[in-house]
């Protein structure tokens, strides 16, 4: 899987910051972008701390998502508060054979393994035929499988990134999307340290959030993000 911050809001946290400051301050729209680099932190580290959210929907960020598979990409969108373009198996047909996620369970079970592959041969060679027979693209596709690798782009806001990775950083997220999840959550820290340091799982930030179903693996969670 190929994930890459491909743009984001020029200097993010000079801008939550200033959005913060008119909310808590009386300076004018002429000065909000006046406050030094120490000022801003202390700003996004207390509307942090206060759940003073809204003031992240004002910066946004667009990744570039490759090799995740359909089942992932399923997933994906059920995040409304975001705008995604994909590749269309519609327009875009496969002319060789199509690239699949495999998961890494069926490491373990070589004979399924096999199976899973020949079972794509299978798919390949009947895909192929239906377009050589001039049954159109839209319609061949129906027999490609949800492991069909997909690519896209996606653009989120702060805040809805902030959401995303509670989710979907979890341990209890499917494989694909938390290791997706955990590399875009990287390149956000990258880009806008303080906005995005406690971002991620919601153990980091206190009793996991999952009650009866928690993994039990909080202190190995925080340490894996940086949190110990």
């Amino acid at each position: 899987m190929d994930v890459q911050l491909l743009s984001h809001t020029p200097e993010p946290e000079k801008i939550v910051a200033a959005a913060a400051r008119l909310c808590y301050s009386d300076a004018g729209i002429n000065d909000l972008l006046s406050a030094d680099r120490d000022q801003q932190l202390r700003l996004i580290e207390k509307i942090l701390k206060l759940g003073h959210f809204s003031v992240l929907e004002h910066v946004s960020f667009s990744f570039g998502l490759e090799g995740l598979s359909r089942a992932c990409s399923h997933q994906l969108v059920r995040h409304r508060v975001a705008s995604y373009s994909q590749q269309s198996q519609r327009y875009v047909a496969h002319d060789t054979p199509f690239a699949a996620v495999e998961p890494p369970s069926l490491a373990d079970h070589p004979e399924l393994q096999q199976r899973y592959h020949d079972l794509f041969d299978q798919v390949h060679h009947l895909y192929k035929d239906m377009l050589e027979a001039g049954v159109p693209a839209e319609d061949a596709r129906f027999v490609l499988p949800n492991a069909a690798q997909t690519k896209l782009v996606m653009t989120m806001n702060a805040r809805e990134l902030h959401h995303f990775f509670s989710l979907r950083c979890c341990r209890r997220a499917q494989w694909e999307i938390r290791a997706m999840a955990k590399q875009m959550l990287l390149l956000c820290r990258d880009a806008a340290p303080v906005l995005f340091a406690q971002a991620g799982p919601g153990c980091l930030r206190g009793a996991c959030p999952e009650g009866a179903m928690c993994c039990g693996e909080a202190d190995a969670v925080r340490q894996e993000y940086g949190q110990n």
